[in-house]
């Protein structure tokens, strides 16, 4: 069953637009990745879903049925890129007071809490205020107060950044097992490896737009007909990019300070031509090598930037 179906999405902001007729369905018990570079729209479609701010045109629908957010609301859960807790209140008391802002109470909010707790592996340090916590344990927090509710539908916007790798472990192995347990999550994040590992189905936004849309095997397989040569000079050179595009049999290059991404078809011979146009422009060469198609070169070959850019 669709959980999640988004219809035409549209937003503007004066004469700049967000997000630009954006089309894309979420099933059931799916961790579907939302990636772009800063600036894609991401953050917009995830505020038009929860119903922070409206959409321009198009709409949102909620398990095939329901239009309305405020009728299904109750069964989000946001786990926000910012931190969203009390930082003078305990672990335990972050998670009830968000609780039962669904109308949970007695008991049945203290298991909520209890079960939240455990899940996230805060449970021997329920009582400690939040700003003795370190950033992993911060972040587990931010999650533990999204879920104890039990919604159906769980936002995750970059849950991982900037925690120690123990941390990063913990969560994506608790997303699996949200995923498990019957839970939808949408999940972004600047961390490629981690996408690939986790979501069943990836979006690709650039300029408002979803510019591709599949698996992670199906993504790879829209450059899989190209080899790509990961040249590292000693320095920036202008203009090389445009003369290494000259070189025979070379489809695309991406240029990212003193790397360089040189696509090409899998039967060409294009590495004298590359060395040649790169001493020509008196350019050093510290670092060649053959890359197969990894997520992120699929996402370099269709927005010509890297994930932060």
């Amino acid at each position: 069953m669709k959980i999640l179906e988004v219809k035409k999405l549209y937003k503007e902001y004066g004469n700049s637009v967000a997000v630009d007729g954006v089309n894309f369905c979420i099933n059931e018990g799916e961790i579907f990745g939302l990636l772009g570079p800063n600036g894609a729209g991401k953050s917009t479609i995830i505020s038009m879903i929860t119903g922070l701010i409206k959409s321009s045109e198009g709409e949102t629908i909620f398990e095939e049925k329901e239009s309305k957010i405020n009728k299904w609301k109750q069964n989000i859960g946001l786990v926000p890129q910012d931190f969203a807790l009390y930082f003078d209140l305990s672990a335990e008391e972050n998670i009830k007071y968000f609780c039962s802002l669904y109308g949970f109470r007695g008991e049945d909010l203290k298991k909520r809490v209890d079960n939240a707790l455990e899940f996230v592996g805060l449970l021997d340090v329920r009582g400690k205020r939040v700003n003795q916590f370190s950033g992993g344990m911060k972040r587990r927090l931010n999650m533990a107060c999204a879920i104890a509710h039990t919604p159906k539908l769980i936002i995750m916007d970059e849950p991982t950044v900037g925690i120690d790798p123990q941390s990063r472990n913990h969560i994506l192995e608790s997303v699996k097992k949200l995923r498990d347990e019957g839970a939808t999550i949408i999940y972004t994040s600047h961390y490629m490896e981690e996408v690939d590992e986790i979501c069943d189905k990836i979006a690709i936004m650039d300029h408002g737009k979803i510019i591709a849309e599949g698996n992670s095997e199906y993504l790879k397989s829209l450059v899989s007909d190209k080899n790509i040569y990961s040249i590292t000079l000693k320095n920036k050179i202008e203009g090389i990019e445009t003369a290494l595009k000259a070189v025979t049999g070379i489809e695309k290059v991406i240029a990212t300070e003193n790397e360089l991404k040189c696509y090409y078809l899998k039967e060409s011979n294009v590495i004298e031509g590359l060395v040649a146009a790169i001493s020509k422009k008196k350019g050093v060469v510290e670092n060649i090598k053959n890359e197969t198609p990894s997520l992120e070169t699929v996402f370099l070959a269709l927005t010509g930037k890297k994930l932060r850019d």
